[in-house]
């Protein structure tokens, strides 16, 4: 074929490119001038991101450095380099790392009129995760969860619940000393136990239960799922429309299999509570006494994402901290040995300890209070955004910015905690041996976002630890040879919730007496 017969194939090829780059220049003309209006609009922009790490590429920014599983890491790394307040770009996305807990309360608690929102994740929504108090924008209907949260979790009501506390608890003793090596599993329980009877009335079984099992595959979905590099619709939401049997969807069948999970977990204990009502059976819970007031199918929809919330949050979380803890113990026999001196002391050999001892115990809730700061159960918060433009020390943090509170830096601070690997709960003690003023409030968030549950999550979590540590000794395990086996290994998972990975450990009674104690509660069953 001659070179002519190719002449008008280089000519449309040629007008494409010009079209092309006419184009191309019109969308910079474009973005230049609006740049330049916003400019003369808002003088803000003006004023200098705070400072952070280079984008990685021009289109991307810091996306793909958000995609770690264990994100704190990479982010406390950061902000020993660039500092505790630092921006990043994840496509056009701003966000903000506060990793120093003074810059936390500054913006998060003091200009909590501004810093209250929460960033739109695509995931929640597409794994039907919107219906969480947690996840849900700033407006009249977090608000409405909200006051219904402080009504029921506050701290003169939360000691009604210490009764179902104290039974679950006793459950957990008993599971440990029928089966010590699930201990794992005997925490779960509790945990889901424990929420489930507030919440619903409904009682769990001990191993295996259907809501159990729900609620720790719907979290851990979610937890895999928040973080903008986890999923890349979380930094571009338009791809929220492409179809599950495309390429390269695999978050919408993700998504689609989670809402099933979601949408269960949501209804069926709800409906549960419901057809007792109205067969008269209905065991007496939050659910119960909140329902028959509800009079219309808006009213029923918020207690049902109010009581789910509570479900999932609530068993997940004490979870993670009872895990900590026993790991905690088990690599730690200094300190477990000082709680149990301290219990000997307060409580003695013939009974458990209960609330009213809690007082006299402040070696126990400095254990509590360390396994909070040591593990944080989410070493990131849940991320808050910005409703309008705000300066920060000079600095421009636009409106809409996602604002991402490092917890895991502010329990390392050097500052603040010596040696902040180390598990020391002597901490949180004051040379009398009282409780100094550090409770770790910010494990529980901040500001307006600040868990309402936190009364009655800590007190689930500090029985436990009282009861067990007075009837049990937790141990490393022994290879072949009798010697124990180090856990200096062993690691906690990533994502949003974060949790020890499965370990093995020795949990035996302390002494005949501390094991007929656990057998009576048994018996009088």
């Amino acid at each position: 074929m001659s070179f002519q017969a190719f002449l008008p194939l280089f000519a449309g090829l040629l007008r494409i490119l010009s079209l092309t780059l006419q184009f191309g220049g019109i969308l910079v003309l474009v973005y230049w001038s609006s740049r330049q209006l916003s400019l003369y609009l808002n003088p803000l922009r003006k004023l200098p991101y705070p400072p952070g790490p280079p984008s990685r590429d021009f289109i991307s920014g810091n996306a793909r450095d958000l995609a770690s599983g264990h994100l704190w890491f990479t982010l406390t790394a950061w902000a020993q380099k660039y500092g505790n307040v630092m921006h990043l770009k994840a496509f056009n996305k701003d966000m903000i790392v506060i990793s120093s807990l003074d810059d936390a309360i500054e913006l998060m608690e003091k200009r909590s009129n501004n810093y209250s929102d929460r960033p739109y994740i695509p995931m929640t929504d597409l794994m039907g995760w919107s219906f969480g108090t947690a996840f849900k924008p700033y407006g009249p209907v977090w608000h409405a969860h909200r006051r219904l949260m402080q009504q029921m979790y506050k701290p003169a009501t939360s000691l009604k619940y210490r009764p179902i506390q104290t039974e679950k608890v006793h459950d957990l003793l008993v599971g440990l000393l029928d089966s010590p090596e699930d201990f794992m599993t005997h925490i779960k329980t509790l945990s889901t136990a424990t929420i489930m009877a507030i919440i619903y009335g409904y009682q769990v079984a001990p191993k295996h239960d259907e809501f159990q099992v729900l609620a720790e595959e719907a979290t851990e979905a979610i937890c895999e799922s928040t973080y903008p590099g986890t999923a890349l619709v979380n930094i571009l939401p338009f791809l929220s429309i492409v179809p599950a049997w495309f390429p390269g969807a695999g978050f919408q069948r993700f998504a689609q299999w989670s809402t099933g999970l979601v949408n269960r977990m949501v209804n069926v204990p709800y409906e549960y509570v419901l057809t007792g009502l109205a067969a008269g059976t209905a065991t007496p819970c939050l659910v119960a006494s909140l329902a028959e007031n509800c009079k219309t199918e808006e009213d029923h929809t918020l207690l049902k994402e109010w009581a789910a919330t509570g479900y999932v949050a609530g068993a997940d979380t004490t979870t993670s901290a009872l895990g900590t803890f026993i790991y905690a113990m088990a690599t730690h026999p200094t300190v477990q040995k000082k709680a149990q001196e301290e219990l000997d002391r307060i409580v003695g050999a013939d009974r458990l300890p209960n609330f009213d001892d809690e007082a006299s115990l402040p070696y126990v809730q400095a254990i509590l209070r360390e396994v909070a700061r040591w593990r944080p159960v989410t070493p990131l918060s849940i991320f808050h955004a910005t409703n309008s433009d705000d300066v920060y020390n000079g600095h421009y943090i636009p409106a809409g910015t996602t604002i991402v509170p490092n917890v895991w830096a502010m329990t390392r601070d050097p500052t603040k905690y010596k040696d902040p690997e180390e598990f020391n709960p002597d901490r949180f003690l004051n040379a009398d041996n009282e409780l100094n003023d550090d409770e770790v409030t910010y494990a529980f968030g901040f500001g307006r976002r600040l868990c309402p549950g936190r009364h009655m999550a800590s007190a689930t979590v500090w029985l436990s630890i009282a009861t067990i540590l007075s009837t049990f000794d937790i141990r490393p395990p022994k290879d072949a040879a009798g010697m124990d086996i180090s856990l200096a290994d062993v690691k906690h998972s990533g994502g949003l919730i974060s949790h020890v990975v499965p370990f093995e450990c020795n949990i035996t009674p302390r002494s005949s007496r501390s094991k007929q104690l656990v057998v009576d509660i048994n018996d009088s069953k």
